[in-house]
């Protein structure tokens, strides 16, 4: 991870992209300590695939519980038929 002035990523733009690309994580530093982070379009995506499968991991183990507590509703293939037709 590297860390530079805001200033320094202005004057060397495509430096910082390279070194990024290349698979550095950037933190430019601002004034009131409002840091952003930049990150390739590849890391990025595979957070927020981590991130889209942590909340459905989070919905099966809800799920579980319920099961567990036995909180289901049984329906029939007829009635499941059914309830698309509705």
């Amino acid at each position: 991870m590297l860390a530079v002035k805001s200033m320094d990523v202005r004057e060397n733009f495509k430096e910082w992209c390279n070194k990024v690309i290349g698979g550095e994580t950037l933190v430019v530093s601002r004034p009131k300590n409002e840091n952003v982070v930049i990150v390739s379009e590849k890391e990025y995506n595979e957070m927020a695939k981590a991130k889209r499968n942590e909340e459905y991991l989070k919905k099966l183990d809800h799920s579980f519980a319920q099961l567990e507590q036995g909180e289901v509703i049984h329906k029939s293939l007829d009635e499941l038929r059914a309830m698309i037709d509705e």
